[in-house]
């Protein structure tokens, strides 16, 4: 184990709400909801009291391994030291979903994948886990590994994935017992040739083959609408979308009830679904945009965005299996601009303002405490 750093000073959260056209009344308060913030570029400060404007209570943060530990206990801490400490400092709960294996560990490089020895990821979350004991909420372990492009180096298997989950998970019960694990969530895709993807539902049965159950506290799930309503189905006669309506895996609510069945198909009534990402994209008024593979984008108002989101949340709410759900993203606009089309996810504009999306999940009520 390497020698500790101390902590530094979290940053002190302001009594302004963040920066818009026009003055809004107070956020309410969602302690049970969550969004995925970028802390990593930008002013730390801000992007969290951007989430500290929608009245939620947790905040999901991505953490690259391989931009922590460069080499064997070659540790740079200081960057996720100071998001740990400011989402302390600003009393959100924080989920770190961690992913990308650094070079040295794997079997090919400058690609995003596990290490070839799985070990080494759970010698890396018993670190993690124990220097941030007490302060991170939950771990996501890894990221949409039914795809390729998260997976490279190694073969497309729910079972390789469980036993990666394992050594995962092992090292962070020992580490920190009272923290929650939850399972990386399978991409939604549509396509199942076995060598870029693997169906998302048959990963997820592939995965309780594998025992996932038994080594996590909730199961991951990346439930995306494109551009259909939440509460749409694939098999209703009529689609509001022009296009990604002919799968059950564009439709948000297939996705969770899918997921649901499968987990009772296995007698799994103990654990609850994380969406630990959902969302839907909109272009309007973000600027020039390439839409090249995203078109459905074009087709999702900023009007609809923002009731598809509190829909989407207060549909979660109304399903006990259903857990934690953080919607993605806040402030990817902010960083990236219209150069980059997941910012049309974002809930604000690349020139900070705010989008009705932001502004209806600030006002939202929750339907439970």
């Amino acid at each position: 184990m390497p020698t500790s750093t101390p902590f530094p000073s979290p940053l002190a959260p302001t009594e302004q709400p963040p920066s818009g056209p026009t003055p809004l009344p107070p956020p309410v308060p969602k302690p049970g909801y969550g969004v995925q913030i970028h802390l990593f570029a930008g002013d730390m400060a801000e992007t969290l009291e951007w989430a500290r404007g929608l009245g939620v209570g947790w905040v999901k943060q991505q953490v690259t391994w391989h931009t922590v530990e460069h080499g064997p206990d070659n540790f740079e801490w200081e960057p996720l030291d100071r998001a740990v400490e400011a989402c302390n400092g600003f009393g959100f709960k924080l989920l770190l979903s961690v992913v990308h294996a650094p070079d040295w560990t794997r079997v090919s490089e400058l690609e995003t994948g596990p290490p070839a020895n799985y070990a080494e990821f759970g010698r890396f979350m018993g670190q993690l886990a124990s220097r941030y004991r007490g302060r991170v909420a939950a771990y996501e372990l890894w990221n949409e590994p039914n795809l390729a492009r998260e997976w490279r180096g190694d073969t497309l298997d729910p079972a390789r994935f469980v036993a990666l989950v394992a050594e995962g998970s092992r090292a962070v019960r020992a580490a920190d017992p009272d923290v929650l694990i939850i399972s990386g969530a399978p991409a939604v895709t549509g396509i199942n040739d076995g060598v870029e993807a693997i169906d998302d539902r048959i990963f997820l049965r592939g995965m309780y083959e594998a025992g996932i159950a038994q080594w996590v506290d909730g199961i991951g799930a990346h439930p995306y609408g494109f551009a259909n309503p939440p509460d749409e189905s694939w098999q209703d006669p009529v689609h509001v979308a022009s296009s990604h309506h002919n799968h059950p895996s564009f439709f948000f609510r297939d996705t969770l009830e899918d997921y649901h069945a499968i987990m009772l198909d296995y007698g799994d009534t103990g654990h609850q679904i994380w969406v630990t990402e959902f969302g839907w994209p909109s272009t309007e008024r973000m600027g020039q945009m390439d839409t090249t593979g995203w078109e459905y984008a074009r087709e999702v108002s900023e009007a609809q965005q923002a009731d598809y989101v509190v829909r989407a949340f207060q549909m979660g709410e109304d399903r006990p299996w259903v857990g934690t759900m953080f919607l993605w993203n806040v402030n990817l606009a902010t960083i990236w601009g219209p150069g980059d089309p997941v910012s049309a996810y974002s809930l604000l504009r690349p020139d900070s303002s705010y989008r009705p999306a932001y502004i209806a999940l600030r006002l939202a009520e929750p339907l439970g405490p």
